[in-house]
């Protein structure tokens, strides 16, 4: 790519391949030129497990955008999730022991390293590190401390871990399918930035993120992340009840389930009916939605009820004031809005890319909301787009980035 405003995102699901390329405008943000989709092989949960089909599913995926957007794609910022996935907070404490005790852009970034500096297994790695708050001398809910004057500066911050095998099983398929990886993103960091305004973010959010392995949660308050956790259900789960409970293809369920199926069987009118194909070339069947809806409706009640234990776990729900934003394939399902809204008690939405242009018709759908967040991270993260830029940062430059985007 000759054009260093161009970036390329990656979205490795359970279920799909997203490629979008995206090319940054000073004046106008983000245009998508360029989509591609594939269906996933070789994955299972969100985690690789066979290399060689996964290879497959990038490379085709990734022409498919290159030939919609007329460029020739080099490297790609990467989506992470699945169960290899760990979010911890930790604090940082350093003393400012300069005569004037005016706070630099190095202690800064010190006292971010030492917030870093925890036990974590020897297969694991830190992915991410994300301010919160600072505290100076005893002065909480700094956003920014450079500049001021102090003699003991603290840090709070979210660390996301992952397995050093996913993010290296990752890295050798996008450049077995011939590109270079560019950066590995936390996916629901990445729907975050598609799918939610300034005033959510402020005011407190949780991302909800359902992929076909896995779910994945994220909890935004005060315009920094708090809380992460992947929950190993996801779409695939719904289509096999149905492909079991209906006697169908596997294929057939899949179908069913988007063009069919519902979340709350309160939505659904009891006349309503549908054809279903059996296994073995049997006559098709006819079922009433309202059955349908008895198969996904305890599923999803299943799902949502996890979801609500791992966030009652939290001591952050009362921060929590926009309520939940609910994103990826299956987020679509007719009722899940309000089966959600029963379950957690927040105010629900479904969350669809915002604030991009060019070929917006095409990714306005909640499960391309991850790979339009990655560009938009990407392009956020700093003011130079070249690939080989980013990927030579340090981890003190990586943490300036975060710095800069969460606090400015």
């Amino acid at each position: 790519m000759e054009d260093n405003n161009i970036i390329v995102s990656l979205d490795i699901g359970t279920t799909k391949i997203g490629v979008i390329i995206a090319k940054v405008h000073d004046d106008s943000g983000l245009e998508i030129i360029g989509l591609g989709y594939e269906n996933s092989y070789g994955l299972s949960k969100g985690v690789i497990v066979n290399i060689d089909s996964t290879v497959k599913s990038i490379k085709k995926a990734v022409e498919e955008a290159e030939l919609m957007a007329g460029v020739e794609v080099q490297s790609l910022t990467v989506g992470i999730a699945g169960g290899q996935i760990e979010g911890i907070n930790s604090r940082g404490v350093i003393a400012v022991s300069r005569k004037e005790d005016e706070i630099t852009e190095d202690d800064i970034a010190r006292v971010i390293s030492t917030a870093q500096s925890v036990s974590i297994p020897a297969d694991r790695e830190i992915l991410h590190v994300i301010p919160q708050e600072f505290i100076v001398d005893d002065q909480e809910g700094v956003m920014n401390p450079l500049g001021m004057s102090g003699v003991r500066l603290e840090v709070e911050v979210h660390l996301v871990t992952c397995l050093k095998s996913a993010t290296a099983n990752i890295t050798k398929a996008v450049t077995r399918a011939g590109y270079l990886v560019q950066e590995i993103v936390l996916q629901p960091i990445a729907s975050a930035e598609a799918v939610l305004n300034d005033d959510e973010k402020e005011l407190g959010a949780i991302i909800i993120d359902i992929g076909g392995g896995t779910t994945d949660l994220l909890m935004y308050i005060a315009n920094s992340i708090w809380h992460t956790h992947v929950i190993s259900l996801g779409g695939n789960n719904v289509t096999k009840d149905i492909s079991y409970g209906l006697r169908t293809p596997n294929t057939s369920a899949e179908m069913i389930k988007k063009q069919y199926g519902a979340a709350d069987g309160e939505v659904i009118d009891e006349n309503d009916y549908f054809s279903v194909p059996l296994v073995g070339g049997r006559p098709h069947a006819k079922v009433s939605r309202k059955m349908l809806s008895s198969i996904i409706e305890p599923r999803m009640e299943e799902l949502f009820n996890l979801v609500k234990e791992e966030l009652d776990k939290t001591d952050y729900l009362s921060k929590v004031a926009a309520g939940v934003v609910l994103t990826g394939g299956a987020s679509k399902c007719e009722g899940l809005v309000s089966l959600v809204e029963k379950i957690l008690n927040l105010p629900t939405r479904v969350g669809y890319p915002v604030n991009v242009s060019g070929l917006s018709d095409k990714i306005n759908d909640p499960m391309f909301a991850t790979a339009v967040g990655l560009v938009r991270f990407t392009a956020g993260e700093s003011e130079e787009y070249r690939p080989e830029v980013r990927s030579n940062k340090s981890i003190f430059s990586k943490i300036g980035s975060f710095f800069r985007e969460f606090f400015n």
